[in-house]
């Protein structure tokens, strides 16, 4: 019996046109506090009004700076941190009394950045790749892992009774991959499962990913700043920037034109194979604003050298371009009702 056997995911509801997931509005404030009492003295908004889709099977990438709202809303998605707004909506059932957490997370598993520090210590490979099965009364748990070990590369002879701290920092991510894997998720959320990775390993880790979604035909979340290794295994790269959505597309409509300045900046601190093709001054100055009190309007209005008066007072609006309605971004260069003096011209050559 071949882990394909085993792996036995939730029956598809909506057919292949629902997306898989749906986020509407979602927001998530952390309070800030202060004082003898404790009390809450302001917020910050790691995630504000965030919206999305991901079709089944498909693989959409997260990127932006640190302290975006990337592992935030990833997160949210799965329940680990709970919404102060919004919705999720998981193959046309809202989390709520139709779809409970519990239900949720037998869909939507979750590979974090440190491979260590998310395996218990005092299990062993084979237990911990088996336990979240056991706890969801699945069949053949102990079964479900061997087959699960052998086919992330690790074969159950040698791992199934190692302890964590015995395998390298490639291996424990495989592990953690199996034992997401173990539930029988149809969506997985990757947060920088390979960032941590040597080169060599991080490609092979890739090249596992991308079978596995063929062979168990599971949908991805991949969040990092590489964008190269983004461009790799996505079909659409969404953009984040202080808790907001600036431009999302499908990954070589935004490789052959970044429409935000924010993103075209991102992709202009790509190191370059050419010697001659030097940076001479930094693609984007300053550091992100305060989260606890973002500014007005455009969020990016006070790093934009494009930015005018009305990016300082109104907030533009996720809308697609002209010539290509699955390529939006939110930026009121590309708005011509916006009121920018420049307003419909887009970014200037």
């Amino acid at each position: 019996m071949s882990a394909t056997d085993l792996y036995a995911p939730t029956k598809d509801k909506g057919g292949p046109a629902q997306p898989l997931i749906s986020v509407r509005g979602l927001k998530k404030y952390f309070p800030v506090r202060g004082g003898i009492l404790g009390r809450t003295q302001a917020q910050v908004q790691a995630v504000d009004g965030v919206s999305f889709e991901v079709a089944k099977g498909e693989t959409l990438g997260i990127v932006g700076e640190s302290g975006c709202g990337k592992s935030t809303t990833a997160k949210l998605l799965i329940g680990l941190t709970e919404k102060d707004a919004g919705e999720i909506v998981f193959d046309g059932f809202a989390l709520g009394p139709r779809l409970s957490l519990k239900e949720l997370r037998k869909g939507v598993q979750m590979v974090f950045q440190d491979s260590y520090a998310t395996l218990n210590p005092r299990m062993t490979i084979e237990a911990s790749v088996a336990f979240g099965a056991k706890v969801q009364g699945l069949d053949n748990p102990e079964a479900r892992a061997r087959k699960l070990m052998e086919r992330v590369g690790l074969d159950p002879a040698r791992f199934a009774h190692r302890y964590p701290h015995e395998l390298s920092g490639g291996q424990r991510q495989r592990v953690n991959i199996a034992r997401a894997l173990a539930m029988s998720p149809r969506l997985v959320v990757l947060d920088e499962a390979v960032s941590a990775l040597d080169k060599s390993v991080e490609a092979q880790v890739l090249n596992l990913l991308s079978d596995l979604r063929k062979e168990f035909g599971l949908t991805y979340i991949f969040i990092s700043h590489d964008l190269n290794v983004v461009r790799y295994i996505s079909d659409r790269i969404l953009v984040m920037y202080l808790g907001e959505v600036v431009e999302i597309a499908p990954v070589d409509s935004i490789w052959e034109r970044q429409a935000h300045p924010y993103t075209r900046s991102l992709f202009s601190a790509m190191p370059s194979m050419d010697p001659d093709n030097r940076t001479k001054e930094p693609p984007l100055a300053g550091d992100p604003p305060n989260p606890i009190n973002p500014p007005s309007g455009c969020r990016f209005h006070t790093r934009c050298r494009f930015a005018s008066e009305v990016c300082k007072s109104k907030v533009p609006v996720l809308g697609g371009l002209a010539v290509n309605a699955g390529h939006r971004v939110a930026c009121h260069l590309y708005d011509a009702q916006s009121g920018h003096p420049k307003a419909g011209q887009g970014i200037p050559a």
